[in-house]
């Protein structure tokens, strides 16, 4: 009997635990966080140490949680006339609006101070500060208004490694500059390619993407190509800027960036939703693996001569 009536009061937070999970997306989090490290670890090299560098992930990761259920509050109307996104806790009405917004608030304040108490420079604080407002209060407004918000949601999506060089240095410099060119430019075609995904979709919300009012994908592959392009020197600015190798990382900086540009081209010839989530997934090929490139042959020999 007592096991019985302990189920039944336990039953009713799984699903509520899986609603706060939904809120917050762990996986797109999981991505930026993984850029954070980076940029912490390419800025401190010998310097680097475990606790500020858990205090820089813990409180952009209550950030990075606040923004996205803040994102979720703004956007429940059209979440709701989407298919992909309809079942999310908001739309579905299993959570109500002042809740998710008490949520995201809560989130994002204890974020912001958490990293204003732990480090021993405010920037990295005013640097999520400045990712967690132009996220919430200007790309995702734009949404519904302009296709340009893809360029200009890539701005907060390229600074949490600058929140990470911040934690690290207390400074910024063109280090940390190159590193949100990369990842400014990376998302470009990345989200092309999802926007292409799910063109039909975001319409049915009222959201501008390019790619729901490019019904033959022509002007969404040159985007890709253009951008892919583009992406392939900056690539190489960590190296010229001494964070890391002029041989190896410059050589696999150049194989990731031709096979993602070689992905776009290939959606450019045949515009279909096989070639889309190439696209796609060589995008996150190419963050995972220049992100580790940076570490293995910029900060691994830095600390092996110290």
């Amino acid at each position: 009997m007592k096991t019985a009536v302990l189920e039944q009061t336990q039953a009713p937070a799984l699903p509520r635990l899986a609603d706060y999970m939904q809120l917050t997306r762990p996986k797109i989090g999981a991505m930026a966080l993984f850029t954070v490290a980076v940029g912490y670890l390419v800025a401190a090299g010998t310097d680097a140490r475990f606790l500020p560098l858990f205090h820089t992930m813990l409180g952009t990761a209550l950030v990075a949680s606040g923004s996205s259920v803040l994102n979720q509050w703004l956007e429940r109307k059209s979440d709701a006339r989407m298919r992909r996104t309809a079942n999310r806790p908001l739309p579905a009405g299993r959570m109500t609006p002042m809740e998710a917004l008490v949520l995201g608030l809560v989130f994002s304040v204890v974020g912001l101070g958490y990293l204003l108490m732990t480090l021993p420079s405010p920037l990295a604080a005013i640097v999520a500060a400045v990712t967690l407002l132009t996220y919430v209060l200007v790309y995702t407004p734009l949404k519904p208004l302009t296709a340009w918000n893809t360029v200009i949601g890539a701005f907060p999506g390229a600074l949490p490694p600058v929140i990470g060089w911040a934690a690290a240095r207390g400074e910024l410099s063109w280090g940390a500059m190159s590193l949100f060119a990369i990842l400014f430019v990376w998302q470009l075609p990345h989200f092309f390619a999802i926007a292409w995904l799910y063109r039909d979709e975001y319409a049915a919300g009222g959201l501008k993407m390019i790619p729901a009012n490019d019904p033959t994908g022509a002007f969404t592959g040159k985007a890709m190509i253009g951008t892919c392009i583009l992406l392939l020197p900056i690539s190489m600015l960590p190296a010229f800027m001494g964070q890391a190798g002029a041989v190896v990382f410059m050589t696999g900086a150049i194989f990731l960036s031709v096979l993602f540009l070689n992905c776009a081209i290939e959606f450019r010839k045949s515009p279909t939703r096989m070639n889309a989530k190439y696209v796609l997934r060589s995008s996150l090929l190419y963050l995972a693996g220049l992100m580790l490139l940076l570490i293995v042959d910029g900060v691994v020999p830095r600390m092996l001569r110290s």
